[in-house]
């Protein structure tokens, strides 16, 4: 029997964000996958810990669907939950963060502007009274990923074995979920997409309500 989220919010999230956030919490997380979340739990925890700035690189192959939806809700959460952490993604190879993705960050409640059209930059926005979170496609050493040290938290099996070496990493910890790009042009489609995203927001709901903040 899994565990589920029970806490209170910290920071005004957009309406229709706040009703995705209530459901989320909700979710049961199976007991494979606490263990699987602990060593990130241990990694933020020990970093505020040296009161250390806490800093989370989410790394898929082409940085378009599961490192994305990583990265904005794990800012989410840690917003959410006001603990300080900086949470980027990036990829081995640059494509564009997938429309199918961002259409169900969209139906969570997000509000998203964009710009470019080639690989565009998306601002998603959490809360009125938060700065956007910015993202798309990049490699995981792209400069907007400014950290020196952080956790690369390798979302895809294929990152995770063709990436030996990730320089900055003070620890690479394995959350990997399944692609649901299997489903796209099917009826399917938005349907994984959305329960990929809950999947997602849930475990790093669970992540940061977890962690504690030094008195």
């Amino acid at each position: 029997m899994g565990n589920t989220i029970m806490e209170t919010p910290r920071l005004k999230m957009l309406p229709k964000l706040q009703d995705t956030i209530d459901q989320v919490k909700k979710l049961p997380i199976p007991e494979e996958r606490i263990q699987v979340l602990e060593p990130v739990i241990r990694y933020i925890q020990s970093t505020i810990d040296q009161r250390k700035e806490v800093n989370l690189n989410f790394i898929c192959t082409h940085n378009s669907r599961r490192s994305q939806f990583s990265q904005i809700w794990a800012q989410t959460a840690a917003d959410y939950f006001e603990i300080p952490a900086n949470c980027f993604s990036g990829g081995v190879e640059v494509t564009a963060f997938n429309e199918r993705a961002v259409s169900s960050i969209k139906r969570s409640g997000f509000r998203v502007t964009a710009k470019g059209v080639v690989n565009p930059v998306y601002f998603v926005f959490n809360s009125d009274d938060n700065e956007p979170i910015c993202t798309f496609s990049k490699l995981f050493d792209d400069p907007i990923n400014k950290a020196d040290q952080f956790a690369a938290v390798m979302t895809c099996s294929h990152a995770d074995e063709n990436c030996p070496f990730i320089p900055g990493t003070e620890q690479r910890i394995p959350v990997r979920y399944e692609d649901p790009k299997a489903f796209d042009d099917t009826q399917e489609e938005a349907e994984k997409y959305d329960e990929r995203s809950m999947q997602i927001a849930s475990e790093m709901f669970y992540v940061f309500t977890n962690v504690k903040l030094n008195k």
